[in-house]
């Protein structure tokens, strides 16, 4: 028996690759999910890949009474990966409410359990939107939080606090937040991917449904930017890549080697890639004409973020390795494996 993971959101994009990667390293993983953004078939193609079906069981954890009532029936959890999270920038806009009730009382309803039943560490999936627009670039995990563009963002900035907050009176709990940056392209497999539910929020799931004809054209918000091409800039890392850095995290809090008890690092490639870069080197990768037109900015983007990887690199003993175009064509493979296209 390995030591047991629980993965919340782990029928998600980013959390059913990490689920690949604990279980190729050996973990037993348990993953609750209530699958508001995700689809069970994802279980199935774990299981391809690994050989191993994970344990599943589907609720809500912003429920503070089955969150406990999990906690009670799984005693022998050793750590937690929280994944399960509203994501979708421009939604948080419209509905601010949804976004903090739903994103912060499940992180909080996870540390009420894991403080009541003994479970000592955490990794979480937090994001670079809590840096806002930088005023300098590339970001490292020194730069100034600011005020966040979008109330999605501001849940990742306000669960950051309440974690270091929570370390601070609980000298055995460590806690690792991984402020990722872009995550895209799918598992080499094409197994599993990005799969969004409804019309994708994300970038590359857009290009792919307009590559395979599911989407008239795509939309690129603002050409007016102040970037070399005018195109809003990223830094754009492989969902592979990222998995890993999740293993890592876990096994650094497990192996006791983490500094203090509450660390954040910085998980992306460390170049900054335009949206219209982006555009282009999958049309050069997939020889698929894609059409797209330039519309007016959208509310809550930034104009440009990319990272500093020097200490997740070294701290971590971690990187990012995938190519953008690898990256980009194993996007494609797996659009084209759901969509049936030869």
């Amino acid at each position: 028996m390995g030591k047991k993971i629980l993965v919340t959101g782990g029928t998600g994009y980013i959390g059913s690759h990490t689920v690949v990667e604990l279980q190729e390293s050996g973990f037993d993983v348990v993953i609750v999910d209530n699958l508001s953004n995700s689809r069970i078939e994802v279980l199935d193609n774990i299981e391809k890949i690994t050989g191993i079906r994970p344990e599943f069981e589907k609720f809500d954890l912003a429920d503070a009474d089955l969150t406990d009532s999990f906690f009670q029936n799984h005693k022998d959890i050793e750590a937690v990966i929280h994944f399960a999270a509203f994501k979708a920038v421009g939604e948080s806009v419209e509905k601010p409410l949804m976004y903090y009730r739903n994103n912060l009382n499940s992180l909080m309803n996870l540390l009420d359990g894991m403080g009541r039943y003994g479970v000592k560490h955490l990794v979480f999936s937090s994001s670079c939107t809590v840096y806002g627009q930088p005023d300098k670039l590339p970001v490292t995990e020194q730069t100034p939080r600011k005020e966040a563009e979008s109330p999605y963002g501001n849940t990742k900035a306000v669960s950051e606090d309440i974690m270091r907050d929570f370390a601070k009176v609980n000298p055995e709990q460590n806690l690792i937040a991984l402020r990722y940056f872009n995550p895209i392209g799918a598992h080499p497999s094409a197994l599993i991917g990005e799969l969004p539910v409804g019309v994708p929020n994300n970038l590359v799931p857009y290009i792919t449904q307009t590559a395979a004809g599911v989407r008239e054209e795509l939309s690129i918000f603002g050409d007016d930017y102040d970037t070399p091409d005018g195109t809003a800039i990223r830094d754009f890392i492989n969902v592979v890549d990222l998995a890993k850095a999740h293993v890592v995290a876990i096994n650094r809090l497990m192996n006791g080697r983490n500094k203090n008890n509450y660390e954040y690092f910085n998980v992306g490639t460390g170049e900054g890639v335009s949206v219209m870069q982006l555009v282009k080197t999958f049309i050069k990768v997939t020889g698929v004409n894609l059409k797209y037109k330039i519309v007016g900015r959208r509310e809550g983007d930034i104009e440009k973020i990319w990272a500093d990887t020097s200490y997740a690199n070294k701290e971590l003993g971690w990187k990012a390795e995938k190519t953008l175009e690898e990256t980009l064509l194993s996007a494609w493979n797996w659009e084209k494996r759901i969509r049936g296209i030869e």
